[in-house]
């Protein structure tokens, strides 16, 4: 998954053919003009998106939710939970939503946790030279994160 990235569609084709066995790319928001354009250019791989503060007149939804691998994951771009300032709201809305994985972007500050059975990523920023993202392996043995560096 990625986040932020701002116009950077270099770093976002980048990410996507260094992870050609991923089946699905969510991008977290602000980015929806280079995230449409990379779901053009890669037919074959389901890409999920959700707005964020800096995507204007954007018509994606805040928040989505999907199962995948008999998982549930919950994820936003974060700036109406305030992540910003700290975890809490986020972490109840995956709570009350029955998640298994939370995904948020905002920050920039990328983030690999597990809490309470609750596995928390922020992929961090994919703009720029400094940029990552994320990945998640849902396996029968269990659910694996990762956060790469671009």
């Amino acid at each position: 998954m990625v986040s932020d990235t701002h116009k950077d569609e270099y770093s976002l084709r980048k990410a996507i053919l260094e992870q050609p066995k991923a089946e699905v790319v969510i991008h977290l928001g602000d980015g929806e003009d280079e995230a449409q354009s990379m779901k053009e250019s890669f037919p074959e791989k389901m890409f999920l998106m959700v707005r964020g503060n800096c995507d204007w007149e954007s018509t994606l939804p805040a928040v989505g939710e999907i199962t995948l691998a008999g998982k549930r994951i919950f994820y936003t771009h974060g700036y109406s939970y305030n992540v910003k300032y700290g975890l809490s709201e986020v972490i109840s809305a995956a709570r009350s939503h029955k998640a298994d994985i939370l995904l948020f972007g905002h920050t920039h500050q990328a983030i690999c946790d597990f809490e309470d059975g609750l596995h928390i990523m922020n992929p961090g920023s994919l703009f720029g030279s400094n940029g990552t993202y994320g990945i998640i392996d849902i396996t029968d043995a269990g659910i694996v994160t990762n956060l790469i560096k671009i």
